[in-house]
């Protein structure tokens, strides 16, 4: 058995293509400092959420951990993972350093330049 079939995996299409393309997504802050505390966990999903939309994608999980922030998302294949990486990134820092101050003057920048990004398979393999 190849898929688990109680699970019907959701497919999305556009003129041209039908596809599921999930993505784990893992970034650190710059020195894996521990700033993403007091009340910057509450902003993450809505600040994420909106990148999302804007960038017609969506955005299925997040979890933020106080050195690291973990997101699973799905997005068009056509649509380069980078470039919403990139984008989630930026708003996300640019909008938490607006509203918490102090996480200016803990790091010059939010984010390290690198990043964790893996495909999320639908298809569950057994082993004999």
């Amino acid at each position: 058995m190849l898929y688990n079939s109680s699970m019907k995996p959701k497919y999305k299409h556009n003129n041209n293509i039908t596809y599921s393309c999930k993505y784990h997504i893992v970034g650190c802050p710059k020195y894996r400092r521990k700033v993403l505390l007091e009340g910057v966990d509450f902003r993450r999903k809505e600040i994420l959420a909106l990148v999302a939309i804007e960038l017609n994608s969506e955005l299925i999980e997040v979890e933020v951990m106080p050195d690291r922030l973990q997101v699973l998302v799905e997005c068009d294949p056509h649509f380069a993972i980078t470039k919403l990486v990139r984008y989630m990134k930026a708003r996300y820092s640019r909008y938490l350093r607006q509203e918490f101050p102090c996480l200016k003057s803990r790091l010059p920048t939010l984010w390290a330049n690198s990043y964790f990004v893996a495909t999320v398979g639908g298809a569950r393999i057994e082993r004999d």
